[in-house]
């Protein structure tokens, strides 16, 4: 007869062997998973098949590493210039009427990312940054004696925050802004290491802790992609409080469709009301289709 301790010891055995091969495929699934998002992450954080656009259709254009990134100047030739960073999932084509009508002293740029749009490449923070910086050279030196503004919305924040802390703008718009990537991924998904395995950081809160411009910000009061917390947090991390106007109704794509919106820029840009065109079908209105929401 097995004495009751050692019966014991054979039992603890045989449930110990399962546990521990449990243990190990658990292991193993949750590296693969983590592998698999680092691998992909690029993949799944940008959204370039929402903004597809022909060439054809573009009217201006900048070189970038062998690249040529071609995008939209609207109001060309005025002294002073505007350039629009879009959101992640956002044809900024669909803003040319828009700029036309409500920032009619400035020449405002919309150039799509690399691989969004009509451009070739492949997006990733760093690129983005670059061809940001490039962007931003060639506006100026088309336009050596005027002020050039920013102004991003969503994804576009976190590069107008970057080339904000790298040049000499005159001032910032950010709409549905964020203080980093790392944060909000990482209260989204607390059981991954978000802090290791993110490339793309998109760090606002870092790249505005010494901004010395103006600076307006538009939240959306039912933004379902950017947490409040986040916006609360870039808020709390800049080094002066900003202008920020509260669309209490607005969700994350449809914030600009709100009375108040384009007003609001337009006013932040300094716009001379009597310069403003009246609502409605505008003279040679492009026409182009609206292909996806902003994100």
């Amino acid at each position: 007869m097995t004495p009751p301790r050692v019966e014991g010891f054979i039992l603890l055995r045989a449930l110990a062997r399962p546990a521990l091969v449990l243990l190990l495929l658990l292991v193993l699934c949750y590296g693969g998973i983590v592998a698999y998002l680092y691998s992909h992450q690029r993949q799944l954080i940008y959204l370039p098949q929402f903004t597809r656009q022909p060439v054809m259709e573009t009217n201006f254009s900048v070189d970038v590493d062998g690249l040529s990134l071609k995008g939209w100047v609207v109001n060309a030739g005025k002294r002073d210039a505007l350039i629009y960073f879009g959101g992640n999932g956002e044809a900024v084509q669909r803003n040319v009427d828009d700029f036309r009508q409500w920032v009619p002293d400035r020449s405002s740029y919309l150039v799509p990312y690399r691989g969004y749009g009509p451009n070739a490449g492949e997006p990733s923070q760093n690129a983005l940054f670059a061809d940001a910086l490039r962007l931003f050279d060639s506006v100026k030196a088309l336009h050596p004696d005027g002020r050039v503004a920013i102004v991003g919305r969503s994804l576009g924040t976190g590069v107008a925050s970057y080339v904000a802390s790298q040049r000499d703008i005159e001032r910032l718009g950010l709409v549905t802004p964020f203080d980093s990537m790392v944060s909000m991924a990482g209260a989204r998904y607390p059981w991954l290491p978000i802090g290791w395995m993110l490339e793309e950081r998109f760090e606002s809160d870092h790249y505005l802790s010494g901004l010395g411009v103006p600076l307006m910000l538009l939240r959306a009061g039912r933004d379902e992609v950017i947490p409040a917390a986040a916006t609360d947090r870039l808020i709390a991390a800049l080094p002066e409080t900003p202008e920020v106007i509260l669309f209490p109704n607005a969700a994350h794509n449809d914030i600009d469709d709100f009375p108040g919106y384009w007003s609001a820029i337009s006013r932040f840009l300094g716009t001379n009301e009597v310069a403003l065109r009246p609502p409605g079908p505008l003279p040679g209105s492009t026409g182009l289709p609206d292909p996806g929401p902003a994100q």
